[in-house]
C-alpha cells in the first residue's frame, strides 16, 4: 500500500505562485517512489478530474495544454517526493489538487496526461485558490 499526502495548496492572486508537495510512503519491498508514474490532478466540485501534468519513472514528463509553460512537474526520489510548480497562477486554476501513483509508461510531450482511471494510489487533495 502506498500512502500520498499533498500538502502547499493555499489562497494566492492571479500571477502568483505556488508550489505543491507529495510525500510517498509505505513502499513494499522491491518497490520504491521511482518504480511509479507520479501524476497531479485537479477537480472543481461538479466536473470530472482533470490530469494537469505527469513525470515517469524515465523521467519523461506531460502536461496539460491549459497549464504548459506555467507548471513544472518534478521529483525528488531521495526524498520520496513529487512537486508541481505553479507559476503565472489564474482563476481557472482553482481546484482541489491530487497526486497520484500509477504503473510506469512511456509519456510524450505532445500527449496529454493519462487519465485516472489508470492510476491506483491517491492522496487526499489540497485546495488551492486563485483570486482575480
Amino acid at each position: 500500500q502506498v500512502h500520498l499526502v499533498e500538502s502547499g495548496g493555499g489562497s494566492v492572486q492571479a500571477g502568483g505562485s505556488l508550489r505543491l508537495s507529495c510525500a510517498g510512503s509505505g513502499y513494499t519491498s522491491g518497490y520504491t517512489y521511482s518504480s511509479y508514474c507520479m501524476a497531479w490532478f485537479r477537480q472543481v466540485p461538479g466536473e470530472e478530474r482533470e490530469g494537469v501534468a505527469a513525470i515517469n519513472n524515465d523521467g519523461t514528463t506531460t502536461y496539460a495544454d491549459s497549464v504548459k509553460g506555467r507548471f513544472t512537474i518534478s521529483q525528488d526520489n531521495a526524498k520520496n517526493t513529487l512537486y508541481l510548480q505553479m507559476n503565472s497562477l489564474k482563476p481557472e486554476d482553482t481546484a482541489m489538487y491530487y497526486c497520484a501513483a500509477g504503473a510506469p509508461r512511456r509519456l510524450w510531450g505532445h500527449i496529454p496526461p493519462p487519465p485516472d482511471y489508470d492510476f491506483l494510489y491517491w492522496g487526499q487533495g489540497t485546495q488551492v485558490t486563485v483570486s482575480s
